[in-house]
């Protein structure tokens, strides 16, 4: 595990190992994460998450969409500083902890957090934004017609959705593929991320974003003083 740690997140290890510090006692005192996986934090959530990177090119704007406790968001801006990362996170307790995890490890040039839902992102409609990326990343947040639903308006057309996905991953693209096309998106493509560096590899559903859907337009307001309708 030391030599994955040290393949993935280079002469950045040190940044790494505090977060994982910060995840496995903060973290757990404001549940964040569940005590058992405190244990865990480096195999099960840090490498699977920072081997994602393979799949991201150079310099490129990544949205991380219900970011939680940071992962995969901050785990891919410590592993790549060449990344513009934006935290998408809409629960108080958790944005709070992800701006102070943020100062701490003195990530603010790189890194944003956004208070919001994946929607309110996409629109501005929470007074910031509105957010769109080369990449947009989430893990573990649904089943990928939703994801797709969530993360495509937030993604630039020719960019790419990228979803940690577990054992489900190829039966998930089977039952959502159509879904996911009418939404916008490309065939989803499954992946396996860290061959030969983490056992096992990440597993990640790509999408495409090949079209832009027609926003519906908002039904205008009946002027004042209009004519009204006789009962």
């Amino acid at each position: 595990m030391a030599v994955a740690a040290r393949t993935l997140f280079g002469d950045r290890l040190d940044l790494a190992a505090a977060y994982a510090e910060l995840l496995a006692t903060d973290g757990v005192l404001r549940g964040l994460i569940g005590p058992r996986e405190a244990p865990r934090v480096w195999d099960r959530h840090l490498l699977n998450c920072a081997a994602v990177t393979e799949r991201i090119p150079q310099g490129v704007t990544v949205l991380d969409v219900g970011s939680g406790a940071g992962l995969p968001g901050l785990a891919i801006a410590i592993a790549r500083p060449d990344l513009t990362v934006t935290l998408i996170e809409p629960l108080a307790r958790r944005t709070s902890f992800l701006v102070e995890i943020v100062e701490r490890l003195g990530l603010a040039k790189t890194v944003r957090v956004f208070r919001g839902r994946a929607d309110e992102a996409a629109t501005g409609s929470a007074g910031v934004g509105p957010f769109s990326g080369d990449i947009v990343t989430a893990r573990a947040v649904a089943p990928l017609d939703r994801l797709a639903a969530w993360c495509l308006p937030l993604t630039v057309r020719g960019g790419r959705v990228i979803a940690l996905k577990g054992a489900s991953a190829a039966d998930e693209i089977t039952e959502h593929a159509q879904a996911v096309v009418k939404l916008g998106g490309g065939e989803p493509a499954l992946h396996r991320c860290g061959v030969g560096v983490i056992e096992p590899p990440a597993t990640v559903v790509e999408i495409t974003r090949e079209r832009v859907l027609k926003q519906p337009k908002p039904t205008p307001k009946r002027a004042r003083g209009g004519q009204r309708r006789g009962r």
